[in-house]
């Protein structure tokens, strides 16, 4: 019953958008011709999120180079400004709000400005934002920024509003990777969507259901990004564990494939879910550990079972601690981080117990936590027992002066170890940073000419976010 209820909010969302579109946009078959639109008109993009935002905004410069857009580094310098928000919890809505208002005075300084908002923002709100905001022109979803071109083209052209928000329901999932500069590290997308249905989440609503690219399109964007000097790719997806390519390889497969077949020199991936994550997967990075780091992120979200089962995880706390402690037996050196909601609807102070518990029993070097937002469509959301911001807010703070004390003892034991560090850039003070194959950002002196290569760097200062070193010969 519930997911026959949540089914009905997409279908509701997807024919009230198709509404919405039949009144304020035109097709954008009618734009195919406007390749020059952006006649040296800068453009900036505002992008705020997950890994999945990051990665959509490297696309929404890529896609808008080609009709002639030049990307700036400030709204000041720009004709077209988009906003790319996330939109998992609730303030990310109101930032968006917020920063286009800041605008106002540069809209009448420069009345030819367009500005748009993309993102799981985008999706979730549609027509509302420019309802509420009647100085955004463009509203599109995260299914629609390869038209983004066509519908910049509109905006312009036509002066009117427009919004684009419909899923395009395609499997399998057909899309290049396109980066503007990948530098040394960059991301691949693999997947996209989630079928999940976690209560407390609208990722489903704003990104659609799962969809995988096929194993030998991936193969094929690391080789070219190879070929253009990364020596790094993480591979992104909402959930990499239930990657299920059309020729039937999953996850460990597609890892396995990019590890032996490609030149590249590190691989990642993120995000996992704690009930897909295999055994056979453990095995493939262990097998491949000169390429494939070492470091797992692997969300819990909270350390009670009723709790868990309160959000459709999909896994008890027991189940959790059995598959980290299999991960630590196969998996040499193995490095953790997760994900963690303070005060969802009926955690008691016993149930945050479990999760401080759990934090100390597994022994994560990095945790990310969030207070519990209540988001549209969500069957958390309607939950009657609601947990005061105040009793959030006061948990969240205990929670991470417990991680902070935790993960000042567990990284001493990186103190005078020597890591191996992909150099990335070098900064203004003639640092050298990059990361070690434990996630560790890494700063020591350096120059220019490392850049783009991995070199042995002994740790002299070692605190929970970030290492200080220095280069071995």
């Amino acid at each position: 019953m519930v997911e026959l209820t949540l089914q009905e909010n997409i279908q509701s969302d997807i024919q009230s958008d198709e509404m919405t579109q039949s009144q304020m946009t035109k097709s954008s078959d009618q734009n195919d011709k406007n390749q020059d639109i952006g006649l040296g008109r800068g453009v900036y993009v505002s992008t705020y999120g997950c890994q999945m935002n990051v990665n959509d905004t490297e696309r929404m410069y890529s896609l808008l180079e080609m009709v002639n857009f030049v990307p700036v580094q400030t709204p000041e310098e720009a004709e077209l400004i988009i906003i790319n928000a996330c939109s998992i919890r609730e303030k990310p809505v109101h930032k968006v709000y917020s920063e286009v208002g800041r605008y106002k005075k540069l809209r009448d300084k420069k009345p030819g400005i367009k500005i748009g908002v993309g993102g799981c923002v985008g999706q979730q709100e549609k027509e509302k934002l420019i309802k509420n905001q009647p100085l955004i022109d463009f509203v599109f979803g995260t299914d629609n920024i390869d038209s983004l071109p066509n519908l910049v083209a509109q905006v312009f052209t036509d002066k009117t509003k427009v919004i684009q928000t419909k899923f395009e329901h395609r499997a399998p999932y057909h899309v290049e990777t396109l980066v503007r500069n990948p530098g040394v590290s960059t991301f691949v997308n693999i997947a996209k969507g989630c079928d999940n249905f976690c209560t407390f989440c609208i990722v489903p609503y704003t990104r659609g259901r799962e969809k995988s690219r096929p194993m030998s399109h991936v193969l094929m964007d690391v080789r070219n990004l190879v070929k253009r000097g990364v020596k790094e790719v993480s591979l992104l997806g909402q959930n990499v564990n239930s990657y299920n390519s059309e020729d039937g390889a999953d996850f460990a497969d597609l890892l396995k494939k990019v590890a032996t077949d490609t030149d590249i020199e590190r691989i990642r991936y993120t995000t996992s879910h704690p009930k897909d994550f295999n055994e056979k997967l453990m095995h493939v990075m262990a097998d491949h550990q000169d390429k494939i780091c070492e470091y797992v992120h692997l969300p819990f979200q909270s350390g009670n079972t009723e709790i868990l089962k309160r959000m459709n995880r999909g896994y008890s706390r027991e189940e959790y601690v059995a598959k980290i402690n299999q991960m630590k037996k196969i998996i040499p050196n193995l490095v953790l981080s997760t994900d963690i909601i303070v005060g969802f609807p009926g955690e008691t102070e016993e149930a945050f117990q479990d999760t401080m518990s759990l934090v100390e029993e597994v022994g994560y070097e990095t945790i990310y936590a969030f207070m519990y937002s209540p988001r549209p469509f969500t069957k958390a959301a309607q939950y009657t027992d609601q947990v005061e911001e105040a009793v959030k807010n006061e948990r969240l703070n205990r929670l991470f002066d417990h991680q902070d004390k935790l993960a000042f003892e567990l990284v001493k034991r990186y103190q005078d170890q020597t890591l191996n560090v992909l150099v990335e850039a070098i900064n203004e003070q003639g640092k050298a940073q990059g990361r070690s194959t434990q996630n560790k950002l890494v700063y020591f002196m350096g120059s220019a000419d490392l850049i783009g290569k991995t070199v042995p760097v002994r740790i002299t200062q070692a605190f929970p976010s970030v290492f200080r070193g220095e280069l071995q010969q």
